[in-house]
């Protein structure tokens, strides 16, 4: 027999427990459906040096504070270990290892089905599975005669594993520029780019960024947030620029074909290469929504601000660009999460 609540919540990751915790106030019997046996989302799958960009103080879910100093910025173990004790502290009622894999809606009510067999109902149904669940590689001609190793950066942990390697990173986003500094340290490391990396200043005025965009109000800016949450801007966290201007690791416009020992750039220059790490994004991961009409050609939601357009009581937590630049984070993801709710209680 089905389990019936008024709102089913998918995904116990940062979007997920966000979404609970305003559930919670708000008297709702909800539900979260969570396919791995811990609360920390996508966190444990990250590289083992990843910090945040932003400092512990704004790195917070609602209702409880990220803890130690507030001008550091917390490593991803730190993270995982806020996310768990977070789910513990306000005893969210999570159901592990329940990986959803198809929903039907019939009749104003959402039936969703398990792997294991197990099927809940729910009037109102949040996927909070955020955005970065289906890691993206782009085809790049011969790849498939290449003899060396191609990873996607979230199968990157530590640089050990390339120590006096050659290695070519693909990115010029936060993580591709995070991984190339750190694997110039014990590899030959190249940095393909599109375009140069842009940095921005990490403190302003003696004041971290990110108390600017707090205290102007642009954190939270809804027309603001599709364009910026886009911007490949990095964040300047401590010595970028000098180590990137002294060529540490060297930036190169991004090659036009693999060959079996490498790359082979624009100007037809060949580059052996041991491995090649793309840090390209990832892809919406949403296929379960798939049978009820819910996502476009492309598997995107069809949404804005989290309300589905299309299908009544489908909502979404944790999407790039959703609400603000912020919506994919820990400290923006809170104020989404209060939205959609609120939308669900009217």
């Amino acid at each position: 027999m089905s389990k019936q609540v008024d709102v089913i919540v998918i995904g116990a990751g940062q979007a997920g427990l966000a979404a609970g915790y305003h559930l919670k106030k708000s008297g709702l019997q909800f539900l979260i459906l969570e396919s791995s046996g811990e609360s920390a989302g996508s966190w444990p799958k990250y590289y083992d040096s990843l910090k945040l960009f932003s400092p512990a103080r704004y790195s917070t879910l609602p209702g409880m504070s990220f803890p130690g100093p507030g001008d550091r910025y917390p490593l991803r173990d730190e993270v995982i270990a806020y996310l768990k004790d977070y789910a513990l502290h306000f005893q969210f009622p999570i159901v592990y290892n329940s990986h959803v894999s198809a929903i039907q809606q019939e009749s104003g009510t959402f039936r969703i089905i398990t792997m294991s067999g197990e099927t809940y109902q729910a009037r109102n149904l949040i996927c909070a599975t955020g955005s970065f669940s289906r890691p993206f590689i782009p085809e790049i001609d011969g790849q498939n005669d290449f003899k060396g190793k191609v990873l996607h950066s979230s199968e990157y942990l530590r640089p050990d594993a390339f120590l006096d390697q050659s290695v070519i990173v693909v990115g010029r986003g936060n993580s591709a520029v995070q991984i190339a500094i750190e694997l110039s340290e014990v590899a030959k490391t190249t940095l393909a780019v599109h375009e140069p990396v842009s940095l921005l200043p990490q403190r302003f005025l003696g004041r971290d960024i990110h108390f600017w965009l707090k205290v102007t109000g642009v954190d939270s800016f809804w027309s603001f947030g599709k364009a910026a949450a886009n911007s490949s801007s990095v964040m300047d966290l401590g010595g970028y620029k000098k180590r990137l201007n002294a060529g540490h690791p060297v930036q190169k416009q991004m090659f036009t074909a693999f060959n079996s020992d490498g790359v082979i750039w624009p100007d037809g220059s060949n580059e052996k290469a041991d491995a090649v790490i793309f840090a390209t994004g990832f892809r919406s991961n949403l296929n379960f929504l798939q049978d009820i009409g819910a996502l476009d050609g492309n598997g995107n939601p069809l949404q804005k601000a989290g309300i589905s357009n299309n299908v009544p009581g489908l909502y979404f937590v944790g999407l790039s660009g959703q609400r603000t630049f912020s919506s994919a984070t820990i400290r923006g993801v809170g104020r989404d999460a209060s939205y959609v709710v609120n939308q669900i209680l009217r």
